[in-house]
């Protein structure tokens, strides 16, 4: 959290929240809606500045019910999810891979998850910036479980790591990482958001 947006977080307490204007995309990027795309349900914009990229990743929070924000200076703006509050690529890092989130945090895998239309979820610990005190905001940063989509650029290389065993006339799935054997399990993605505790559309 940059120390200027805190410093006016207590110079302005009291501005109202913003909801439905900011999206996080499947491809990790964020996207400004207009209240023509709210109305009609559109992507809105892609944000190609990179400097207000930046700022948005830098300030990027969530609340304790499980509500992603951008911290914009005292304003608090809401953010839509199209899938998950993270999305992670497969990067290669000191000879090893890394998965890694849009906000450049490294997010360390414990399983995957694959829904009904071939979307992998990764859920695993990365940090995050949690409001912990609404009344005078307060930030802290912390190693918390969470929930992640796999970028569809790099479900080719997951499905290298990724095999399927059969034992006993039962099918098991795992994949591969850094030397350990993950589990692979079906889900359907409209369990995610209340199985993972974040919500994926905060209105006002």
């Amino acid at each position: 959290m940059d120390n200027l947006v805190l410093q006016s977080l207590t110079k302005w307490p009291a501005v109202p929240n913003c909801f439905g204007w900011l999206a996080l995309d499947r491809r990790g990027r964020w996207r400004i809606r207009s209240e023509y795309a709210q109305k009609y349900n559109l992507p809105g914009e892609v944000i190609q500045n990179s400097n207000l990229n930046n700022f948005i990743t830098r300030n990027y929070s969530r609340d304790q019910i499980g509500r992603y924000f951008f911290q914009n200076g005292p304003q608090r703006v809401f953010i839509t999810l199209d899938a998950a509050p993270w999305i992670v690529r497969i990067t290669p890092s000191n000879e090893v891979l890394q998965l890694v989130t849009q906000c450049q945090n490294e997010f360390h895998p414990q399983e995957a998850l694959s829904d009904e239309s071939g979307n992998i979820f990764i859920s695993g610990i990365t940090v995050q910036s949690i409001l912990k005190d609404e009344g005078v905001p307060t930030f802290i940063q912390l190693n918390q479980p969470s929930i992640a989509l796999l970028h569809d650029h790099d479900l080719g290389l997951f499905s290298d790591l990724a095999k399927l065993d059969t034992h006993s006339c039962s099918l098991e799935s795992s994949w591969n990482w850094l030397g350990r054997r993950l589990p692979i399990h079906p889900i359907h993605s409209l369990e995610i958001p209340s199985r993972f505790g974040f919500n994926k559309n905060p209105v006002e």
